[in-house]
């Protein structure tokens, strides 16, 4: 793995990748090995989502040891590729490797246009005009991680449909 890493450190930022480097993974979050189908390996520099360090005064929020997150790596991950793969749709994604400076995901991407992703039943859903750029709305399964969606019940009243909704609710 450590040499792996050295050598995708040199890579450009997206590459595309003949075959997932996790092939289980890969499949279980729905890859097939045929036409329509891509994987790419995206590089994400890690840290710099801090506050910005107050020079000035005294505030209760000046050292900035919170990180302040509204998305995971995974997340913006999906997003850089969907930028870049603008055809394409983000099927979902999975993290290969990590070190000091970078994270590494897999993005598995879906071609709604290929004829064969449209006359298959189980990647059809693709197709619909309801999952375009669903990685930019947060509905990918990392981003509904993010979200907060995979609570239920008590203590999750106020995130579904979104934490949008709920506050125009409340108005």
């Amino acid at each position: 793995m450590k040499e792996k890493l050295i050598k995708w450190r040199k890579e450009p930022s997206v590459v595309r990748v003949e075959k997932p480097t996790r092939l289980d993974r890969a499949r279980s979050l729905g890859y097939k090995a045929k036409q329509g189908h891509v994987v790419t390996r995206i590089k994400i520099s890690r840290g710099k989502r801090q506050r910005p360090l107050i020079k000035k005064g005294r505030r209760s929020k000046n050292r900035r040891r919170k990180k302040i997150v509204g998305k995971s790596y995974q997340w913006i991950a999906e997003e850089r590729i969907a930028r870049k793969y603008k055809n394409m749709e983000v099927l979902n994604s999975y993290e290969v490797g990590k070190d000091g400076k970078y994270h590494w995901f897999e993005v598995l991407l879906i071609d709604p246009q290929h004829p064969r992703i449209q006359k298959d039943t189980r990647t059809k859903w693709i197709t619909n005009p309801a999952n375009r750029r669903r990685a930019f709305r947060g509905l990918t399964s990392a981003g509904k991680s993010s979200r907060g969606l995979r609570n239920k019940g008590k203590g999750a009243e106020k995130i579904r449909p979104s934490l949008g909704a709920n506050r125009r609710r409340a108005k």
